[in-house]
């Protein structure tokens, strides 16, 4: 699957972009997302974190603001060309899982996709 999302991301022009960056990328939250949470939710160092974020702002997937609740702190969030990604990542995603649905059949598909959805809630505490 992922494959199949980082080569329709390349083809859409999106070819600058990671799976370790991917993976800090898709856990931040729509209002943004301290670098610490970040670090924690992808399972790699604060430094790691930051570099990832460092590379993924030079090429203008996301960005750094002021956090509303704290002066010290700052937010990462999704930027313009971060936002502009995400749907050709999500149309892979669905084109990929409809291709499964279709050789396992609904009902295989939606217990696939419920017990996957249960062994989340034991292997991923960032729900």
């Amino acid at each position: 699957m992922e494959t199949r999302i980082f080569r329709a991301l390349a083809e859409a022009g999106f070819d600058d972009f990671t799976p370790a960056q991917a993976r800090v990328m898709q856990r931040i939250g729509p209002d943004g997302t301290r670098l610490t949470e970040l670090a924690e939710a992808a399972q790699v160092t604060k430094q790691t974190a930051g570099f990832l974020v460092d590379q993924l702002e030079r090429t203008g997937y996301v960005r750094r603001t002021p956090d509303p609740t704290d002066a010290r702190a700052r937010l990462v969030r999704v930027a313009e060309r971060g936002a502009a990604a995400q749907p050709v990542a999500a149309r892979a995603l669905a084109a990929v899982e409809a291709e499964w649905r279709e050789h396992l059949g609904p009902r295989a598909w939606e217990q696939l996709r419920a017990t996957l959805t249960e062994l989340r809630t034991i292997t991923d505490p960032y729900l």
